[in-house]
């Protein structure tokens, strides 16, 4: 015997073909095979004189050959059975139906008929779902059911074997045994809700699939065995701010993103990056093809991808300039990787083993370690008020509620963001704006005591009082000015567009400006300086029209005023009030709406930089 030969003589002629079959289906996903692994196998099966290698315990045999052995079964299995034949059993191999090297494993549902129920569910919902984590999606509902099907044996004395005999008792029991060990540390609120949701779902449409049928594996239960409407737990509401990841807590990431690529390679940079910049769900990152990038005749770019969780292929998402440049350079890495490989078939993130053609992505989960390993490693990451920021809360997925929260921050109207992150439940939309809401309600609590008028005299002395109401105010929508809000009911009816006093704001008690209106306000004294100069300089007009023209001393005057008292209110904060103010500054002017109400416009404008961080 040689090197490169493993000596099959001795073995049945199926036994050959069957060694032979499992190799070549290993050398299609690129996987090596040791040799001296298939010369202990060989030697064992001569020795056993077996009829077929899928009669082998693995488990009997030596630990480092196992692995092979495995897949060899697992090859010859899957070409000899199909769905109709798997469907009876009671481990499903995953791959008979077209999902990958998986098992669904149903003996963890101790009742027969409730086992028999859930493989009838599995098979229907197989055909409807999409995706790479449909199995783990479909395992979740079946370990719900086995939850339930538990709870019937602890509390029961025939242990649940007899569906005829159960009641709406037993669903109580059941939402009890989770309530208890959510109470006890075994369940969280989530995993307690999605226990009793999913076996809800499961129980309610194998119903509807008439299992209950005689004959049928849910043959005479009863309809009083049911869940209710408000059975389920309700979904917690607090004021917290969401699993959006903070402005510095991102900034302070995408700042380290070069580590991450040195620690984990080009592909693991770039996916993390189209997940910062993009909002798409990892899966759908991690199977982008080569050619997922578009650009329209107005040279903007677009990026296809395959929203798999709800069955829709080709969507299109805008990206910007900086985005594109990243996919397009990436692009060109990959197809110099792999130079023969035909396009349609090359991965834009091709996964790094088993895979010389760089046709098959990288998993999710791989690149879900890899990010995990990067985060634990950074320093420790702060909050903007400079308190440190639990590094678990950073996830793959926090990347897209942050994209989310984003853009319900900028007021994008809430249809149009369902339908950009793909949300089925328009609530699930609702729920950042939700957020958006509580921020900006802490915002306005925050600057209601540094709130003044005109004059620069504060108007909220007594701020605890009045901010309810003023919550109300923001709720239904108050006149805003280019510097500031107006309170004059005439001009809030008529939304702004009615000044009795021609909008002289300075000298109007209606007027409120506070600090995160300094750069508007600075803009605007500029501009009555610049139209003042301006004024005085031109010859062509009379002296009657030079004075109606040119901005009073006394605006000017006022203007300067204000500007210093809001500035002098500002410096006499300690420096954990003046966070809180910079802060809140953040958030209104993140969620403010332009508004031109015939005063001169102020442009765009970065804040002060003892307001606010430039981004």
């Amino acid at each position: 015997m040689s090197g490169h030969e493993v000596i099959l003589r001795g073995l049945t002629p199926l036994v050959q073909a069957e060694i032979l079959f499992g190799l070549q289906q290993r050398c299609g996903r690129d996987v090596i095979t040791h040799l001296y692994q298939l010369r202990v196998f060989a030697r064992s099966l001569r020795s056993h004189g077996v009829a077929t290698i899928v009669d082998v315990d693995a488990s009997t045999l030596p630990r480092h050959i196992r692995p092979l052995v495995q897949e060899l079964q697992a090859a010859v299995s899957e070409s000899t059975t199909g769905p109709d034949s798997e469907q009876h059993k009671d481990i499903w191999n995953m791959r008979v139906f077209g999902h990958g090297r998986k098992r669904l494993d149903f003996t963890v549902v101790a009742q027969p008929w409730l086992r028999s129920a859930a493989k009838h569910w599995v098979l229907e919902e197989l055909p409807l779902r999409r995706g790479p984590n449909v199995v783990a999606a479909l395992r979740d509902h079946v370990n719900s059911v086995a939850a339930l099907g538990n709870s019937l044996r602890l509390h029961r004395p025939d242990d649940g074997m007899d569906p005829a005999a159960l009641g709406r008792a037993d669903i109580v029991a059941f939402l009890n045994r989770l309530r208890h060990q959510e109470s006890a540390g075994d369940l969280s609120a989530h995993q307690r809700r999605k226990t009793a949701q999913h076996a809800a779902l499961v129980l309610r449409e194998c119903r509807a699939l008439g299992l209950a049928r005689p004959g049928r594996p849910l043959a005479g239960l009863s309809q009083e065995f049911t869940f209710r409407r408000h059975d389920l737990p309700p979904v917690p509401k607090d004021d917290a701010p969401g699993r959006a990841l903070p402005d510095s807590v991102l900034a302070a990431l995408i700042a380290a993103l070069d580590r991450l690529e040195a620690a984990g390679g080009r592909d693991i940079r770039v996916a993390v990056q189209l997940l910062i910049d993009t909002g798409r769900r990892p899966a759908e990152i991690c199977n982008l093809p080569w050619d997922c990038l578009d650009q329209d005749r107005d040279g903007k770019y677009a990026l296809i991808y395959t929203d798999f969780k709800n069955n829709r292929v080709g969507r299109r998402l805008p990206i910007g300039d900086a985005t594109a440049e990243l996919l397009i350079e990436h692009k060109q890495r990959v197809r110099d990787r792999f130079p023969d490989t035909p396009l349609a078939e090359l991965a834009l993130l091709p996964r790094a083993t088993r895979n010389r053609a760089g046709t098959q992505p990288i998993h999710d989960d791989t690149l879900a370690s890899a990010h995990r390993r990067w985060v634990d490693d950074l320093e420790p990451l702060h909050r903007p008020d400079g308190s440190e920021f639990d590094k678990s809360a950073v996830f793959l997925y926090a990347y897209r509620h942050s994209f989310a929260q984003r853009h319900a921050d900028a007021g994008t109207p809430v249809d149009v963001l369902r339908e950009l992150m793909g949300h089925r439940s328009i609530a699930v939309t609702q729920g950042y704006y939700s957020v958006t809401a509580t921020r900006t309600r802490k915002a306005v609590d925050a600057l209601a005591a540094v709130q003044f008028n005109g004059r620069g005299e504060h108007v909220w002395s007594q701020a605890r009082l009045l901010l309810e109401s003023e919550h109300q105010r923001l709720a239904v929508g108050q006149v805003a000015v280019p510097f500031g809000i107006c309170t004059e009911p005439s001009n809030v009816q008529a939304g702004g567009g009615s000044c009795p006093f021609r909008f002289r704001c300075l000298g109007c008690g209606h007027f409120r400006s506070d600090p995160s209106y300094l750069p508007e306000l600075r803009d605007y004294l500029d501009t009555l300086l610049r139209d003042r100069e301006r004024v005085r300089a031109a010859s062509e007009l009379d002296d009657w029209a030079r004075d109606e023209a040119v901005p009073s001393e006394a605006e000017i005057t006022r203007l300067r005023q204000l500007i210093r008292r809001v500035q002098h209110d500002l410096d006499a904060l300690t420096e954990d009030e003046r966070g809180q103010i910079e802060e809140a500054v953040r958030v209104v002017r993140r969620t403010r709406q332009t508004v031109h109400l015939g005063l001169p416009t102020t442009g765009p404008q970065t804040l002060d930089p003892h307001l606010e961080t430039h981004r």
